[in-house]
């Protein structure tokens, strides 16, 4: 048994992973040959083994494939579509349109669905801790709006009175809690924020896109951080098919707003440097 030059180990040794065993003709993900992932696994499929280091259950990766389908595009009065528009115009290829969009998915835009999951998750562990669920959300609440601000991430949205893809996934977890692929726990928790942001408003204030995902991902076991990486393949879609067709469309130079209406001015009124002491 030949014994590696320490140097090479080193070398070899430098970017270890789990992830992949990519050798002269071997690839294998996972440990998975990628001769037989190919026409077996799909696209969700790959996601999970990928981040999880195994397959999921077939009713897993449905739901995880319902969350990422949901959010991939919300048009170009999205901050990120609007960028990847305005990349294409001034001549960059897609990735680069793609990869400037993706940039700004941060803590206000993007990051929703991660501060869903962790709001869930504190609940559940207060839950755990033996609280009574009304008083664990009311606790909960209490101590992310002191973290993050008025507005609770998941619930509520600017354009629509009820997001309209709300529904039809907590619908899709429910029916997998009734199969036991999920518990249906955070189902739960979300719907009791909900109720609670009703009670302290005195109005509806309804779950939204990032609100009903951050429920599929906190079901699904994956923790806060993802939640976010998970949306920015989500919306890399579409953010690709709005970058491709400016790309169609044609147009230079193509600002936020028609280059006819000018930005408001509110500095200091004309004056000359003659004028000047």
């Amino acid at each position: 048994m030949s014994i590696k030059d320490p140097s090479r180990q080193l070398a070899e040794d430098w970017w270890e992973t789990r992830i992949i065993d990519m050798q002269p003709g071997v690839i294998r993900y996972r440990g998975y040959p990628v001769e037989e992932l190919i026409g077996n696994v799909g696209f969700a499929q790959m996601i999970w083994l990928m981040l999880r280091g195994e397959l999921p259950s077939r009713g897993q990766a449905d739901l995880l494939e319902a969350a990422l389908m949901a959010a991939v595009d919300h048009g170009p009065q999205a901050p990120s579509i609007a960028i990847a528009r305005m990349a294409t115009t001034c001549g960059v290829g897609l990735n680069s349109a793609m990869a400037s969009a993706v940039n700004v998915l941060g803590d206000v835009h993007g990051g929703a669905g991660e501060q869903a999951v962790e709001l869930y998750l504190d609940i559940a562990s207060r839950v755990d801790a033996g609280t009574a669920m009304a008083q664990a959300v009311e606790q909960a609440l209490d101590a992310f709006v002191d973290a993050h601000g008025k507005f609770i991430s998941g619930f509520g949205h600017r354009f629509h009175p009820v997001d309209p893809r709300t529904a039809p996934l907590l619908a899709l977890v429910d029916r997998a809690a009734t199969e036991g692929i999920v518990d249906g726990r955070f189902a739960m928790i979300g719907r009791a924020v909900e109720a609670c942001l009703e009670a302290r408003k005195g109005k509806r204030i309804p779950m939204n896109i990032d609100g009903a995902t951050a429920v599929i991902y906190a079901e699904l076991g994956f923790p806060p951080p993802l939640a976010r990486g998970l949306f920015c393949l989500s919306r890399s879609v579409g953010i690709l098919a709005h970058a491709w067709e400016q790309t169609q469309q044609g147009g230079r130079n193509k600002g936020p707003i028609p280059r006819q209406f000018i930005g408001s001015y509110s500095g200091h009124p004309p004056r000359s440097l003659k004028e000047t002491p």
